[in-house]
């Protein structure tokens, strides 16, 4: 169903209006009334004849005709009733302003699903409850008590904080930026944040999406849907309400590490997502991609009439990853011919402290010339011959006529640069308080358009014995045992294509002796019991064990140790296995989020994987390059590349390792963790061994 009613309605009833100044039903009516809007506006007040001037009927039936949008502002425990009248007089789009449902807690959660069902009978969309209403410039409408409307742009806001979206109202005004839509979407009962970025997807008056979110509804459809928007629009969101209180909650290696805000980094990145850590830095952002051409690369020009301006852009430029544009003889000669001896006249151009305007003028249209230069800065500090207001003017007037290459302004300082930096705003130049913040957006609006100039996704599949993986994981779920042994944990692996070490169980020193001479020296023993999650903690690993002899011991005095440390336990017996002997241990684990997906991990292996905290994360499925950027993305990469003479391991053979096992947690939702740690790698040519394995499950 459109959402067009919500953007543009041509009639509006705004039940619990007030004729009480102060009061949000009484600010709704006069807003609308205050910004021109141009449809028809019926307040609904059973105790009111008018208000604001406005004819008030006593309630939705007694209305002439059927509002295109009705606008909620009565207690939580009226709303649904008033839903119930809704759908009798079939209305079909529904603002709940009103506060006191999800948020409050169970009974208003009740109340809540309460007037979503009634919505859904009515077949209608509901925006809300506790939401601050939408706000649309272009349209003159102000169904919202945020304040008076802003100036028409092409950034549209979504907001699940109505009161921050009040806030950045407030900024963006003093900042001069414009909105064609500003949504705040409260609880999210009916249409959530997906709902309106694909909205604002479809709109022909919205450049920039951007966005305040506290969690996403569907982790899965937003991936699939962003992606696809991402490619024709930037979507910048903030993200808030990060929490480890499921880190702490993971059994696992992968769920101890991976933590909520590492689920959401990945998603935005799979996604496209620009995520901005402030409001400040939000605006900053769009503000660029708003009224500025994408960049065909990184390389950046900067025009300075300041040294120290200048440099701290340079440092910026190489801090961020960006290149500092080597300019071209042909520029370098024109500059030298128009600009004082003592002028620099190579990248950054610094065109002195007692430039003119016409100075600044001729050096930008000479470096946007250049088909090295990707991005031209142009930084002022107010000197006493400078012109603030002129070369602002200047700039605009260059972007104008050049408009293939994006111009940014950093005009340093504060009353000496008001009047030029307004000139900038009215004339769409993206301008920053500091030489650092406008190099953070050049950088976004370069990762940006390398972002969606990659190449299209393509995830291999293996082939693999899924029936052998359902049988096991069926017979857990029937039991109802979340956690599935090292050994069938093994099995699952194998019949992905993994190579798993050889061994058996043995309950007695005796047996452990015959299974370790059967394997063959040297060998490992893990000590076996559901109740131990992480064996090395408890003394249960002994690695290295070359006869009988050492079997024996080790055997006896791991079972005494771990009965006295772990009383508790149900110690079934020691797993005798072929230890491996070479290569370089790196872990490879996934732990799945229950609103987002199957989070991948990679990172160096062994005991001390999360002291060091070398990892990287994914969402699943990855492809070869993907699993190739969580190698390179790590600290220790270069240890698995080889230094000082050593021989590097199989990196290919690592990233295959990620895919398949991307592969195994794609097709079954019901592994929530796995970890294999430590996966031996050795070097090119060899196969890897996943030599110890556990996973949990649960019914889907």
């Amino acid at each position: 169903m459109s959402l067009e009613n919500f953007f543009d309605p041509q009639s509006i009833a705004v039940v619990g209006a007030s004729t009480r100044k102060g009061k949000v039903g009484h600010e709704i009516v006069t807003g609308m009334i205050k910004a021109g809007y141009r449809g028809k506006i019926f307040p609904v007040n059973p105790k009111a004849d008018t208000i604001a001037g406005l004819k008030c009927y006593a309630d939705l039936q007694s209305i002439e005709e059927i509002p295109e949008l009705v606008i909620i502002v009565v207690p939580a425990r009226i709303v649904p009733m008033i839903m119930q009248q809704c759908t009798e007089i079939g209305a079909k789009s529904v603002i709940i302003i009103t506060a006191g449902f999800k948020e409050v807690g169970e009974e208003g959660r009740k109340l809540e699903q309460q007037i979503i069902q009634i919505a859904r009978r009515g077949s209608i969309r509901v925006l809300g409850p506790n939401c601050l209403g939408v706000i649309v410039p272009g349209k003159r409408l102000n169904a919202s008590f945020g304040g008076d409307l802003p100036a028409t742009g092409t950034i549209g806001y979504i907001s699940q904080s109505g009161a921050l979206l009040a806030a950045i109202l407030d900024m963006a005004d003093a900042n001069g930026i414009g909105f064609s839509k500003l949504v705040s979407i409260g609880n999210k009962a009916d249409i959530d944040e997906l709902d309106m970025i694909n909205a604002l997807g479809a709109d022909p008056d919205t450049k920039v999406i951007a966005g305040y979110l506290e969690n996403i509804s569907d982790g899965n459809a937003f991936v699939n849907e962003a992606d696809k928007i991402s490619h024709d629009k930037p979507i910048i969101l903030i993200k808030s309400g990060g929490t480890s209180a499921g880190a702490k909650a993971a059994s696992s290696h992968t769920g101890s590490l991976a933590g909520g805000e590492t689920a959401y980094e990945c998603v935005f990145e799979r996604a496209g997502v620009i995520r901005c850590n402030s409001i400040k830095q939000q605006l900053d952002y769009a503000q660029t991609f708003a009224n500025q051409p994408l960049p065909a690369g990184s390389a950046v020009a900067v025009v300075t009439n300041a040294g120290g301006p200048g440099i701290m852009a340079a440092d910026a430029i190489e801090q961020q990853g960006l290149t500092f544009a080597v300019l071209n003889n042909e520029t370098v000669q024109r500059l030298a011919g128009g600009l004082p001896t003592a002028a620099n006249v190579y990248n950054p151009v610094d065109v002195l402290g007692d430039a003119l305007a016409d100075r600044y003028e001729f050096s930008i249209n000479v470096v946007v010339d250049d088909p090295n230069v990707d991005t031209v800065l142009v930084l002022l500090t107010p000197q006493a011959m400078t012109e603030p207001v002129s070369t602002a003017e200047a700039i605009v007037k260059v972007a104008r006529r050049k408009t293939i290459k994006p111009i940014l302004a950093c005009f340093l300082g504060a009353a000496k640069v008001t009047e030029g930096i307004e000139v900038l705003r009215q004339g769409k130049i993206p301008q920053y308080n500091s030489p650092e913040s406008a190099v953070a957006a050049i950088k976004v609006m370069a990762e940006y358009v390398r972002w969606c100039s990659r190449p299209k996704r393509v995830v291999k599949l293996f082939p693999v014995n899924r029936r052998k993986v359902e049988s096991v994981i069926e017979k857990h779920l029937r039991q109802a045992t979340r956690e599935i042994d090292e050994t069938e944990s093994k099995e699952i692996l194998e019949a992905y294509g993994f190579v798993t070490p050889k061994g058996s169980i043995a309950t007695s020193a005796e047996q452990a002796v015959n299974i370790a001479e059967q394997l063959g020296y040297p060998v490992v023993l893990k000590v076996w019991s559901p109740e131990i999650s992480h064996k090395s903690d408890v003394g249960g690993v002994r690695v290295g064990l070359n006869n009988a002899s050492a079997v024996m011991d080790a055997f006896d005095l791991m079972m005494y140790r771990i009965g006295k440390k772990v009383p508790e336990a149900n110690i079934l017996g020691v797993l005798v296995q072929q230890m491996c002997t070479g290569g370089k241990e790196v872990i490879l684990g996934m732990n799945r989020d229950r609103r987002l997906g199957p989070l991948m991990m990679f990172g160096m292996g062994g005991t001390m994987v999360e002291v060091l905290k070398d990892v990287s994360f994914h969402l699943a499925p990855l492809t070869a390059d993907e699993a190739k950027q969580m190698l390179v993305s790590t600290r220790t990469y270069k240890m698995l590349e080889g230094v000082r003479g050593e021989e590097g391991v199989d990196i290919d053979a690592i990233a295959e390792g990620l895919q398949r096992l991307s592969q195994l947690v794609t097709e079954f939702p019901q592994i929530q963790e796995l970890d294999i740690n430590p996966y031996v790698v050795g070097p090119q040519g060899t196969t890897p061994v996943a030599v110890d394995a556990r996973m949990s499950v649960e019914k889907i």
